[in-house]
């Protein structure tokens, strides 16, 4: 199974929408600005730069398209989020990066930073790097700096903490040249990591799982020596485009964190949970309609569907009828997240991200609370 661009697949029902553009100061230029005293460190997920608690073990991303309700959310659960990464940015050539709608949005910045929530924006490929465009950036040394360079300037604006590179267009990737892409990735990793860490902000890092059969375009071990997090979308085992099942598993949990802990350090592994499932024809014809946990539970009372939960999995279902068309409906709550943080206790992993603010079952922040 090759797990591919999950949020590609979720942003292409949005709409349409205008960009706002940001462009990268030169490279030769983006480091030039002296490191603020009051950032002295390297922020980590079990504390904040802006003093976080280190009880707090979670983050979460902000999406562009939700953002009010995604930021009151954030707000209500501050006690528990030490990051909140807005989904605002992405890339536009190897020097320049585009905002979505509302990116910078100095009252959604400065209010979280009121909570003691530190700020670290997505960049995002998806929708932007036709097949292969992403992989001649990194593998051409000036191009490469030319994206740091725009990344650095980035952290630099807005007050924000740092930055979250989630690049997924790489994992298609050929056979035949995945190897000199994984390293030029790699490399790119520890050169934005540096840069960033010289100037006092976070490099957060988001990748897909890696099990035996996916996710070999992610060196762990090399992206894990230089970043304060690893994010790994541990969602989509069943996707729109395949056949009708969990979106997560138990035992995916424990394959994908056991080869994980044995290249990267615990404390720096976020495992980033589902709030969402997908809504399948039952035959399994067609794409699968994206569901947010809200969406799936207002569907399933407004059918009359009965909840069923797999056991196996650890994950909530159910089944319904459009018209004379059986469909069925996998998707994740708190009980399901409950059941799966037995792997990640395993593995000594207390961090988690939640994709995305305000798509979630309100229970889930007392489990997460609970560990």
């Amino acid at each position: 199974m090759v797990i591919s661009h999950p949020r590609r697949r979720r942003l292409r029902s949005l709409a349409a929408l205008g960009c706002l553009l940001l462009t990268a100061l030169p490279a030769t230029l983006a480091f030039s600005a002296p490191p603020d005293p009051a950032r002295a460190g390297s922020p980590g997920p079990a504390g904040s730069s802006r003093g976080a608690a280190a009880t707090r073990t979670a983050s979460a991303w902000l999406p562009y398209w939700d953002v009010e309700d995604a930021y009151q959310d954030a707000l209500s659960h501050a006690g528990q989020l030490h990051t909140v990464s807005p989904f605002w940015y992405k890339i536009a050539s190897a020097g320049r990066l585009e905002g979505h709608p509302g990116a910078g949005n100095a009252r959604i910045v400065e209010g979280l930073h009121r909570a003691g929530i530190d700020v670290v924006p997505t960049v995002m490929d998806m929708d932007t790097m036709e097949p292969g465009r992403l992989a001649k950036i990194l593998t051409t040394p000036t191009d490469r700096a030319a994206q740091v360079g725009a990344l650095v300037a980035l952290a630099d604006s807005n007050d924000y903490d740092g930055v979250d590179i989630d690049y997924e267009t790489i994992t298609t990737t050929p056979t035949a040249t995945y190897e000199k892409v994984r390293s030029a990735y790699a490399a790119f990793v520890t050169d934005l990591c540096a840069a960033l860490h010289s100037r006092h902000k976070q490099c957060v890092v988001t990748v897909s799982a890696q099990t035996a059969g996916t996710g070999r375009i992610w060196d762990y071990a090399a992206i894990g020596r230089a970043v304060d997090r690893m994010r790994i979308m541990a969602y989509d085992l069943h996707w729109a485009s395949g056949e009708p099942g969990p979106v997560a598993s138990t035992d995916w949990y424990d394959e994908i964190l056991r080869r994980a802990t044995a290249l990267v350090a615990p404390a720096k592994i976020e495992m980033a949970l589902p709030a969402y499932g997908w809504d399948w024809r039952a035959d399994g014809e067609g794409s699968a309609r994206n569901v947010t946990w809200k969406q799936a539970e207002e569907l399933r009372r407004k059918e009359g569907a009965s909840y069923q939960f797999d056991t196996v999995s650890g994950t909530p279902h159910f089944t319904y009828r459009d018209g004379k068309v059986p469909r069925t409906v996998w998707y994740q709550d708190a009980r399901g997240v409950a059941v799966h943080l037995g792997a990640l206790r395993k593995y000594g992993v207390r961090n988690t991200s939640l994709w995305a603010l305000g798509f979630e079952d309100p229970g889930l922040w007392k489990v997460l609370a609970n560990g």
